[in-house]
């Protein structure tokens, strides 16, 4: 299984960030965020042709493009994310440099909230999608983590962004996890 990376992959540890962890984990943020964080992730994205996520300034984050579920239009979402390290027999031969990233992990948690967010359900029906990283467009294939797989990558994600076991003791549903692999 790939490995959280070290460095410019972690969230940043400025300060602030155990009170932004804080602030995430309660109740009025995940009434609040839903509303407010992707529509200003969408409009800096766009205005920065790409180059600022802004919710990526404590939490590494994308933009995936989806086609929705049922209507089959492309669907932009700014997501945080997890990314991983490439495989070590990859680096081995040579297909990508140190530390590069070689997949993402993407949390299905919807601040919290009781329902399963509306792109999870569209990478269950169409795998192959599209995700903008630090202003590169790269086309991926989502597959959603089960089993010892899923808790491996949940144990490394409660490392990476600790607010996420609140959101799960919220809800009865299990956080959908999905991997992002290039394409």
């Amino acid at each position: 299984m790939p490995t959280p990376p070290s460095g410019s992959g972690q969230p940043p540890r400025r300060p602030g960030v155990r009170l932004v962890q804080k602030v995430s984990s309660t109740r009025g943020f995940a009434k609040v965020a839903p509303h407010v964080v992707p529509a200003l992730d969408r409009a800096v994205h766009r205005l920065t042709r790409g180059k600022v996520l802004l919710s990526a300034q404590m939490l590494p984050g994308v933009i995936l493009t989806a086609r929705g579920a049922r209507s089959g239009l492309p669907r932009r979402t700014p997501l945080a994310c997890m990314p991983e390290e490439e495989r070590t027999e990859a680096r081995a031969e040579g297909r990508s440099g140190e530390g590069a990233v070689g997949s993402w992990v993407l949390i299905g948690s919807n601040f919290g909230r009781t329902d399963h967010p509306a792109w999870t359900a569209n990478l269950l029906a169409h795998p192959d999608v599209e995700i903008n990283w630090k202003g590169r467009d790269i086309p991926v294939t989502a597959r959603l983590l089960s089993g010892a797989e899923r808790e491996a990558a949940w144990r490394a994600l409660l490392e990476f962004w600790p607010p996420y076991a609140t959101y799960q003791s919220r809800v009865e549903r299990e956080i959908r996890l999905f991997r992002i692999v290039r394409r």
